[in-house]
């Protein structure tokens, strides 16, 4: 059985999808876009950017009743590979102990001309 999560500190979904589904003790947290749910704007920069999309996954993983500690494996979209160590920087301060398991993959695009979009599976 599935459940879907919204938590209304993050920004909505701009599709046909849900912030988040739980199922069977494992939380799929959909690609977060560094936009801020109270003014609607997208943070400016990519360390900007990084931070606002794990704030918006840290309220999505709050809501289930989980917290970052249960992220096992995060995917970063970022518009260009020259963006990672400025992501990296950001990234590195959310996680204590053991990082979860990650990719970090460039894409041509991403919604709304973001620089960063940040997905995770967290367990309880």
């Amino acid at each position: 059985m599935k459940k879907v999560i919204c938590s209304p500190k993050a920004p909505g979904a701009i599709g046909p999808y849900s912030q988040a589904i739980e199922a069977n003790g494992i939380v799929f947290v959909s690609g977060q876009l560094p936009i801020d749910a109270v003014t609607g704007a997208m943070a400016e920069g990519t360390e900007a950017q990084t931070r606002q999309s794990l704030e918006n996954v840290k309220h999505v993983l709050e809501e289930a009743g989980v917290s970052m500690a249960n992220v096992v494996k995060t995917t970063v979209f970022l518009e260009d590979m020259s963006l990672f160590a400025d992501m990296n920087k950001v990234y590195a301060t959310y996680f204590d102990g053991a990082f979860p398991a990650r990719s970090a993959v460039a894409v041509k695009a991403l919604p709304k001309d973001a620089l960063v979009e940040i997905e995770c599976i967290a367990v309880r």
